[in-house]
């Protein structure tokens, strides 16, 4: 019986083979030899072009940045958020319900959301306007206010995407024992120590899931840049657009997909070695 059943799993987990294969691994093995082509042969010509363009620099500074101070707010904001829920009596339901809302909002329409409270003539300065504060229309968005500009990405960022992290520490947060909280806190310890202590290591599981897909969904952050700023906030996704759609040069902008999964790669290699948990140190 067990011979006539050994075939069973691979046919359970083939379509999800092809599926990856088809969508994931065939399109990645393309971008990457499309970004070492060049003319009749393969070179470096479209990655060297790629590091001669005007806003790389800035694009590489601009992403980094971004990410190093989107990403730790996003896991403050979110351990915050999910130390309060759990311990709701009534209501957790409806409030982790409101918390995530902006996961259902596309990237783009987020962005526009912010673009109609913070331009010229947007929701911001109407308040301000009505209360005295401004005596007119106030640009937050240009290339003159390149700090203000900065800050409005973010807290775009921090509104549209901590909900998923909530979500990812929320689930942590069930999976260890209550008993371990309790004991702690019969022999005396205080709530930030059990915090700190207990809490903490025993989700460093679930914070490495969380870091991972934020970060690299931070390095590859597009629609809400584009929204806001346009091309006077330049990003390695939104210069890898830019290449392929208004220059019709596919080679840099597949040579710009690589740089980001390459930085991607690391990241995820840098936290898996970081924050790795052992068996026995899991709940």
């Amino acid at each position: 019986m067990p011979a006539r059943t050994s075939w069973i799993p691979y046919a359970l987990i083939a379509p999800s083979v092809v599926f990856l294969a088809a969508l994931f691994l065939v399109p990645l093995v393309q971008t990457i030899w499309l970004s070492f082509s060049a003319g009749e042969g393969l070179s470096l010509e479209n990655y060297q072009r790629m590091a001669g363009d005007l806003n790389f620099a800035l694009a590489v500074k601009n992403t980094f940045l971004l990410t190093l101070v989107v990403v730790p707010l996003q896991v403050v904001l979110a351990l915050g958020m999910a130390t309060m829920v759990t311990k709701l009596d009534k209501g957790r339901d409806l409030v982790l319900w409101v918390l995530t809302i902006p996961l259902g909002i596309s990237d783009l329409a987020a962005g526009l959301a912010w673009l109609a409270l913070l331009q010229n003539t947007g929701y911001l300065n109407s308040a301000l306007y009505a209360l005295g504060l401004i005596q007119g229309p106030t640009g937050w968005l240009s290339q003159e206010t390149p700090v203000a500009l900065f800050f409005a990405i973010v807290l775009a960022e921090l509104w549209r995407a901590t909900a998923i992290v909530l979500v990812i520490l929320i689930a942590g947060l069930q999976l260890i024992p209550k008993e371990f909280a309790e004991a702690a806190e019969i022999f005396g310890a205080k709530p930030w120590t059990r915090f700190t202590r207990i809490t903490l290591p025993l989700l460093k599981p679930s914070l490495q899931s969380a870091l991972i897909l934020r970060t690299v969904l931070a390095f590859e952050v597009f629609a809400v840049v584009y929204a806001l700023g346009g091309r006077n906030f330049p990003v390695l996704a939104g210069e890898a657009y830019v290449w392929q759609n208004d220059n019709q040069n596919y080679g840099v902008a597949a040579a710009y997909a690589v740089l980001i999964m390459a930085i991607s790669l690391a990241a995820t290699a840098v936290y898996l070695r970081v924050l790795r948990t052992r068996p026995e140190q899991l709940p």
